[in-house]
């Protein structure tokens, strides 16, 4: 399928699931998950006005930032290790992946300019997940107060794979909650209005509990790898 198609097909599942929320499909952008294919295949997503791209490796997002550079707005979607970050700091505009002080830290170090991140939360509790627990986001985001450099739009989880859909929606509901907790500190430097949360095989429900970014990569760009 073409991109186009399969775009047509995943804005008509945005209208549905917006419909049954009572939401403006306005409000939900889709994130192209690129990392499994090549240039040219994120290069026809651009062309049917996809606008940004999520990569996960440092190495994937220099080669389509090489291609698409400054027409895309790149997220880095994927855990980050501390001595990548000088590597795609000043190509990325968002961090889904934000879990700990020491990378606040050197974003805030490495960065020219404020950074739009979002805090990873592992809501489903599952150890092959990485992000921090829910009890502890509260504390966190008062931690990053002194990183005038690190604006935290919003928080991010990856669900559990699975067809459950109970499931599933307890997760997004319990971020979307902790998402309005955060947002009630009234903190400048964490407005956290955004909601980072659902991917090809759960985006219609992420977008029902509230989700604001939907990261999608095989259901729009497939895979070639």
């Amino acid at each position: 399928m073409s991109v186009q198609q399969n775009l047509k097909t995943i804005k008509g599942n945005i209208q549905q699931a917006c419909h049954i929320a009572n939401r403006n499909p306005d409000e939900i952008k889709i994130v192209a998950v690129t990392k499994y294919v090549s240039v040219q295949r994120a290069q026809e997503a651009l062309s049917c006005g996809i606008v940004h791209f999520g990569e996960n490796r440092d190495e994937g997002l220099q080669e389509k930032w090489d291609y698409l550079t400054e027409r895309a707005v790149w997220h880095f979607i994927g855990s980050l290790q501390t001595k990548k970050v000088k590597k795609i700091i000043d190509k990325v505009d968002y961090i889904h992946s934000l879990d700990r002080i020491s990378l606040a830290e050197e974003i805030h170090k490495r960065a020219t300019r404020p950074v739009k991140c979002f805090i990873q939360v592992n809501v489903s509790g599952e150890e092959s997940k990485h992000g921090l627990q829910p009890e502890e986001v509260a504390g966190f985001v008062k931690d990053l107060s002194p990183f005038n450099n690190i604006e935290l739009v919003g928080l991010m989880t990856m669900a559990p794979y699975t067809e459950d859909e109970k499931l599933l929606r307890t997760c997004f509901r319990d971020l979307k909650e902790l998402q309005e907790n955060i947002k009630s500190m009234d903190l400048p430097y964490a407005p956290c209005m955004e909601l980072s949360m659902g991917m090809s095989n759960d985006y219609m429900i992420a977008i029902e509990e509230g989700a604001t970014f939907i990261r999608i990569g095989s259901a729009l760009v497939g895979s070639e790898k």
